[in-house]
């Protein structure tokens, strides 16, 4: 019987996230067909980027790359800042970047060994190189924006890990106390400490608008990004530096970065940007000189390494695994499709949460127009309140029916083992965050339709004078005929007892 009701569990979560992935692919074929036109093309600028392996130069710099602070740079990853107390460190490109529209794709990881870490690390594109300061590491105010990936709770409102955006004119002071949601201009909660793969965050400005998008490390997939926050009409300098930064305070963590690749975005119908100029005959031949070197470095080594291991040269290593690696694999790659099909039934509900956004744009710009007194009440607005009260109603109904959904996936995931925690982990905090943001849209709806609809105030009606039970007179009455009476039964009661004395 237990097995049965695991069966009919399983396929009923497995039936309901088909249904939410069929709707979800058949709203990205219609928006992938209709902006098929506006791929805007990519161009890798090597001048702006870093990556491993042989990340660094002979004598420990990064090409095209200042460091400062305590970052270390390696073969393989830069080290922002090691996990030891009020540490600072950063790294930035020697050259500004002209061209207008980008994209910058950065690999890092966080890790410590608390539950809670500090201060965070951040990505920047200024006016100038900020070497050096208190924020994350880098200097304030600063002239450009910063995405910021806060991990300490600066003000115990138990919002962090976040991911935060913030501009800044070169006149604003950065508000460490409220971990900047003063000053934010888009966010999302992202845990991005201790994942088993990279992280990886892929910053888009395209058309005056910066996005996010995040791939929080629970699959090797490179591509497998998630949005995370968006900002339109946004102005920065039209020249400026790349930079990464990171800190650590009372609380200590790694900071690395494994990568950082920028591309520059071209429009469609523009003019391709003419190919770059020859690299000088010096820097070749200092290139080549460096390459030799590396050359005869490793062929020092490989000699070096089959002296002393003469048991392995020649001899193919173990490239078989074990059953026990292929099963855990497999169960693996399994939690990680059930994760990739969840995150797409978020994408739907986030595509509903943007319809619910216009509609409450527009009741709010018709509430406007009403309390300044341009027009006045019409059947029009009133209709689209009743039909934003409907949609919200529909899509807490789906809610529902998707929680359901992500907690018989759950069980599901605890039937398969332990490697499956970390999918349904990830799963509830996603649920979680839309639950919050579609009663944040419902309470904003039912906060402008009260202000809007005056409601009459009903008077209760007045209740009549309490009437007495029992009068004074009455009562004064009845409590001296029991007082006689009493008395008299006493007496009674006393001649009885003295006359059985006497006949005695």
């Amino acid at each position: 019987m237990a097995v049965s009701m695991a069966r009919f569990l399983a396929s009923l979560s497995w039936l309901l996230v088909f249904t939410g992935i069929f709707h979800t692919v058949c709203a990205e074929i219609a928006a992938g067909t209709a902006a098929a036109g506006d791929i805007p093309h990519r161009r890798f600028e090597y001048k702006y980027s870093f990556k491993g392996p042989h990340l660094t130069q002979s004598d420990g710099t990064v090409p095209f790359w200042v460091h400062t602070g305590s970052a270390i740079p390696s073969a393989d990853q830069i080290r922002i800042t090691p996990s030891l107390r009020s540490q600072r460190g950063s790294v930035w490109t020697k050259s500004p970047v002209t061209f207008d529209q980008w994209e910058a794709e950065v690999s890092f990881r966080v890790s410590g060994r608390g539950r809670t870490g500090a201060d965070g690390l951040a990505i920047w594109f200024t006016a100038n190189q900020g070497l050096e300061g208190p924020v994350y590491g880098a200097a304030d105010q600063w002239n450009g924006v910063g995405i910021f990936f806060d991990s300490f709770d600066n003000d115990g409102k138990k919002n962090n890990p976040a991911i935060v955006v913030v501009g800044n004119n070169g006149k604003l002071v950065y508000d460490h106390q409220n971990d900047g949601s003063t000053q934010a201009l888009g966010t999302c909660l992202r845990d991005f400490r201790n994942k088993p793969y990279p992280v990886r965050a892929k910053i888009i400005y395209y058309q005056r608008t910066l996005t996010v998008w995040i791939n929080n490390g629970f699959t090797p997939e490179r591509e497998d990004y998630e949005f995370c926050t968006k900002v339109e009409n946004m102005i920065i300098p039209q020249s400026g530096y790349f930079g990464i930064s990171a800190a650590t305070g009372g609380l200590a963590d790694d900071h690395d970065v494994l990568s950082f690749l920028l591309f520059r975005l071209t429009e469609p119908g523009q003019n391709l940007p003419p190919p770059e100029q020859e690299i000088p005959k010096e820097e070749q031949d200092k290139y080549q000189k460096e390459f030799e070197n590396f050359q005869e470095d490793l062929k020092t080594k490989k000699e070096e390494f089959q002296k002393e291991h003469p048991e392995v040269q020649g001899g193919p290593f173990d490239m078989y695994e074990s059953v026990s690696e292929r099963e855990l694999q497999q169960v693996f790659e399994g939690q990680n499709r059930i994760h990739l099909e969840i995150k797409q039934l978020n994408r739907q509900l986030a595509m509903i949460l943007d319809e619910q956004r216009r509609y409450v744009s527009v009741i709010t710009d018709e509430v406007a127009k009403r309390s300044a007194g341009q027009v006045g009440p019409s059947d029009i607005a009133l209709q689209e309140m009743d039909t934003v009260m409907s949609n919200q109603r529909e899509i807490l109904h789906g809610l529902n029916e998707t929680t359901f959904t992500a907690s018989l996936k759950q069980l599901t995931s605890e039937a398969q083992g332990n490697a499956g925690g970390l999918g349904s982990y990830e799963t509830i905090q996603h649920f979680n965050d839309i639950k919050e943001h579609l009663h944040v849209v419902k309470r904003n709806v039912e906060h402008i339709i009260q202000k809007n609809a005056p409601v009459e105030k009903m008077k209760c009606p007045e209740l009549p004078p309490p009437s007495a039970c029992l009068s004074t007179t009455p009562f004064v009455v009845v409590v001296v005929i029991q007082t006689v009476l009493f008395f008299g039964y006493v007496m009674y009661k006393s001649q009885q007892e003295a006359a059985a004395k006497k006949f005695f």
